[in-house]
């Protein structure tokens, strides 16, 4: 460090000027992430700071990962995982609250010390190595530690605040994806292994599959099957309830003692309690509906293959291949762009779905309504779930149209424009208003939604 840094890191009195360190910490992340930059005043300045501080130099080098720095120093491993931010967002929006209540504002704010000056490190560090991706070619070396720390940033987040970030991690990772040597590295098995599969990867893999071929293709294969499963076991834990179908309340309850509702059959005859002989007289016996949904509900899935659909579509294909799997449900899968695709025969498998899909192309709506209208034979019993962003252009006056007979014929409609991990997803807003006032408002976000509206069906 400088003579000139030192001083000004040195307060009044000759002590550590910690408010001052901090600030040159947070000012050398802002210039790495909005220039891509180093600037030597700043470098030299929190070489200084983190040596004072007793940290190795590794924290100031976003090249190295959290991961490789907690292997290299493993005292370090505590800090980084207690590095909570949802704690500091909570905190300062208590103290906001707490001064709005009394109507002021402390003057004087709590002072800075050397922990706060060693939180900004590890901070900027894990900060830098998220959002300052650089540019140039990415191995996949690069791209698995950088998809390591991006889940070290997700759990100091918290759940609600890394979902409100994921669209902006999503479109870091594709960045990165993109800039990756992606067929050179499918053809060795070795950086193939390093590769986790991730949406963006995904996504890239299905685009580029017709242009693969022998080790790259297999691999290719391998991660997008391990995606799948990976997606599916999480999906599988959030719709297992409806295997167990629903109660018809048409049919009368079987009278045996199993059941028997105890409980009811008190409050009932509650009015027969004699209290001379504190007894209570029943007349009548009441007992728990249990018989199931005996018609299976059909469950009707088309997918927009367009590009931008990408995301909901693997999310939705997964889904479908869970439900039909579930006693009861039978399940229709259509494809589409300008042509239909029925790729229900392979329903079950949503690898072999995925690779039946081209990405990309037009939209024909009303041809995939034309293939799926026969389908519908018990419009009672029907869910239609259409997974689109809707942007039909001239078609879009006739497929709204079937869709609003499709509605009001008794089939369940759920339009859907964005089901994935992200949640940012651009819908016709055209559709979105006429969906909005048939009373089936498109649904859009996380895809815990679309479960809970399919549960609700089967239920």
């Amino acid at each position: 460090m400088t003579t000139a840094s030192r001083s000004d890191s040195m307060g009044v009195t000759g002590g550590p000027n910690y408010e001052t360190r901090r600030q040159i910490l947070y000012w050398r992340l802002l210039a790495g992430v909005f220039t891509g930059d180093q600037q030597p005043t700043l470098e030299q300045a929190s070489a200084g700071i983190v040596d004072d501080l007793g940290l190795p130099l590794a924290v100031l080098d976003p090249g190295i990962s959290i991961d490789n720095v907690v292997q290299r120093y493993p005292e370090m491993k505590a800090e980084f995982e207690s590095l909570d931010f949802s704690e500091t967002v909570d905190s300062a929006t208590e103290t906001v609250d707490s001064a709005a209540e009394n109507e002021a504002v402390p003057d004087s704010p709590q002072p800075v010390g050397a922990a706060d000056v060693r939180t900004a490190a590890l901070v900027s560090k894990l900060l830098l190595n998220v959002f300052a991706t650089g540019s140039g070619q990415v191995s996949a070396t690069q791209l698995a530690g950088w998809q390591s720390d991006a889940n070290w940033l997700r759990r100091s987040l918290g759940e609600e605040q890394a979902g409100a970030v994921q669209g902006v991690l999503t479109g870091l990772e594709g960045e990165l994806v993109s800039r990756m040597r992606l067929r050179e590295v499918l053809a060795d098995p070795h950086l193939a292994a390093q590769l986790t599969p991730s949406m963006s990867l995904i996504e890239q893999l299905l685009r580029d599959k017709h242009n693969l071929s022998g080790v790259a293709l297999a691999n290719a294969k391998r991660l997008i099957r391990r995606y799948i499963d990976e997606v599916a076991e999480v999906l599988r834990t959030q719709v297992q309830q409806t295997s167990v179908g629903s109660v018809d309340r048409t049919v009368a309850p079987k009278r045996i003692l199993r059941n028997l509702d105890v409980d009811r059959t008190i409050w009932k005859n509650l009015p027969n309690w004699n209290p001379q002989d504190e007894r209570l007289y029943v007349d009548r016996l009441y007992y728990r509906q249990t018989a199931k949904r005996t018609v299976p509900a059909r469950m009707i899935v088309v997918v927009d293959q367009s590009g931008s659909m990408v995301d909901s579509m693997v999310n939705c294909t997964i889904l479908a291949s869970i439900f039909a799997g579930l006693p009861k449900v039978d399940v229709h899968l259509i494809a589409y762009d300008t042509r239909a695709l029925d790729l229900t025969p392979w329903v079950h498998d949503p690898f072999e779905v995925l690779l039946r899909t081209n990405l990309g192309g037009g939209n024909d709506g009303p041809v995939a309504m034309a293939m799926a209208q026969p389908k519908i034979t018990d419009p009672k019993n029907t869910v239609l779930v259409w997974i689109s962003d809707f942007y039909e252009f001239d078609r879009s006056q006739p497929l709204f149209e079937a869709m609003e007979a499709v509605h009001r014929s008794g089939v369940k409609l759920i339009p859907v424009g964005s089901v994935n991990s992200s949640g940012h997803q651009s819908v016709n807003p055209w559709f979105r208003e006429r969906f909005k006032n048939l009373g089936t408002p498109v649904i859009s976000g996380r895809i815990q939604k679309l479960v809970h509206e399919l549960k609700n069906f089967l239920d």
